[in-house]
């Protein structure tokens, strides 16, 4: 049977912290629906201490920013990009528009039509997360999207080079220096110089989060994608090192980062705890990781692998890091998760920063019914049919008119005995079920 070793912050603490922000943000996006660019300017300054008249960049500025990096930092970033690129190519491929002929005359398909104009926010304000700009904007390009928004907050004080510089080179068509629920309303409710969008994706703060959640329905969004979370999956073939570096690489992102050990070693889970105490005491973020271990961080002992298993899809972490014996195992029979990361070789930053599959996934157990962002978000997947022959829209009207009326729609029926009558050549009594036609 499962046992912890170290618990993080009763539910209700959390339900309470998430109880003040849906009130905030309500008042907020309120405020911005009703003031526009009155808002969203005071809204930047007391969040960001940023003030300008219009939030969009200048193609000067933007060229500025790029100009603060070196030509290693363009490499990287190039190289980033392109990896990310690639792998959204290869998942385009796999969406396919659909014709097949059901019936002798009956014609159904489906398109895989782009979402035309969508806002991506990129996370800045604790750290420039430049990589959040490969993830949404060049997969939303892959997609085919003709306008993508692109918001990031400033970064002390000023917009971040090397996040504008991502921007750009991804391709987004329009960039803000803007950042937290003033862009997420922003982008999806507009302004006088800034028109809506259709969807929003992209990480983001506690804050960011339940903006999307509220805003859900007037736009599209990608997912819940809330504070960052990890789960390392290890047993005794993997040491204390690699398993603590795992839990405090993604606990830095913020004090609200839940960072989880699941083990069937006992041994391994306090050399682990022990490690990440070490370890602390150098990292140079520890005043951020220090917090999300103590508040949020747990460590599980199981008996066997088979109760890791069902631990780790209770849990249905966002990322779920898997150093074992069977990782394949894992792999083969696990459900709920945003992303895998399967073996000592890899890890979540490899994911987060440059190996090419997306980073954007579900949080807060979002992973029971989703995955994450991929090249499929950015696209509608709509149906379409036609009829080609009078025999076999007389053959589907006599069933339509039958089951409409068995379902009380006379006005149903109508539009399939209209049919039934023009081109079946049978006389139907109006409002009345068609009879069954022969079989040819």
């Amino acid at each position: 049977m499962a046992y912890a070793l170290k618990t993080s912050k009763p539910v209700q603490e959390r339900q309470e912290a998430q109880r003040q922000i849906r009130e905030t943000v309500e008042f907020i996006l309120a405020d911005i629906e009703h003031r526009g660019n009155k808002a969203i300017r005071e809204l930047s300054i007391k969040f960001d201490n940023y003030d300008r008249a219009d939030y969009r960049l200048s193609d000067a500025e933007i060229n500025h920013c790029i100009r603060q990096l070196s030509r290693q930092d363009i490499a990287d970033i190039e190289f980033a990009q392109e990896q990310v690129f690639n792998f959204a190519r290869q998942q385009r491929a796999c969406l396919l528009d659909l014709e097949v002929e059901t019936r002798p005359g009956v014609i159904l398909g489906h398109k895989n039509i782009p979402i035309n104009a969508v806002g991506c926010y990129v996370p800045g304000g604790k750290y420039p997360l430049l990589a959040s700009a490969h993830m949404s904007i060049i997969t939303a390009n892959v997609a085919g999207c003709s306008r993508i928004i692109s918001c990031a907050p400033p970064f002390k004080g000023q917009p971040a080079p090397a996040i504008v510089a991502a921007q750009k080179m991804a391709g987004a068509t329009e960039i803000y220096a803007l950042g937290g629920i003033q862009a997420i309303g922003a982008m999806a409710l507009g302004t006088d110089t800034l028109a809506p969008v259709d969807m929003l994706v992209g990480p983001g703060n506690a804050f960011v989060a339940e903006a999307k959640r509220q805003l859900f329905g007037r736009v599209g969004i990608d997912l819940f994608a809330g504070p960052t979370e990890t789960l390392v999956i290890a047993d005794e073939t993997v040491d204390a090192e690699m398993c603590a570096t795992d839990l405090l690489g993604q606990a830095e992102h913020g004090v609200t980062t839940p960072a989880i050990l699941l083990t069937n070693s006992e041994k391994l889970a306090r050399e682990t705890m022990a490690e990440v105490e070490r370890l602390l005491l150098k990292l140079p973020t520890a005043d951020i990781a220090r917090r999300a271990w103590e508040d949020y961080g747990e460590v599980i002992v199981c008996d066997s692998y088979e109760e890791m298993l069902k631990e780790a899809d209770r849990i249905a972490s966002e990322h779920v890091q898997v150093m074992t014996d069977r990782d394949d195992w894992f792999m083969a029979n696990m459900t709920n998760y945003g992303a895998l990361f399967l073996g000592p070789r890899t890890n979540v930053a490899y994911g987060d920063k440059v190996i090419g599959t997306n980073h954007t996934l579900p949080t807060q157990k979002a992973a029971r019914y989703t995955g994450g962002l991929w090249v499929g978000k950015f696209m509608k997947t709509c149906t379409w049919q036609k009829v080609l022959s009078d025999e076999a829209s007389a053959e589907i009207g006599s069933y339509c008119s039958r089951l409409s009326l068995l379902e009380g729609f006379a006005g149903h029926a109508e539009q399939a005995n209209v049919r039934v009558r023009r081109y079946g050549q049978t006389d139907v009594p109006y409002a009345t079920p068609a009879p069954v036609r022969e079989k040819v």
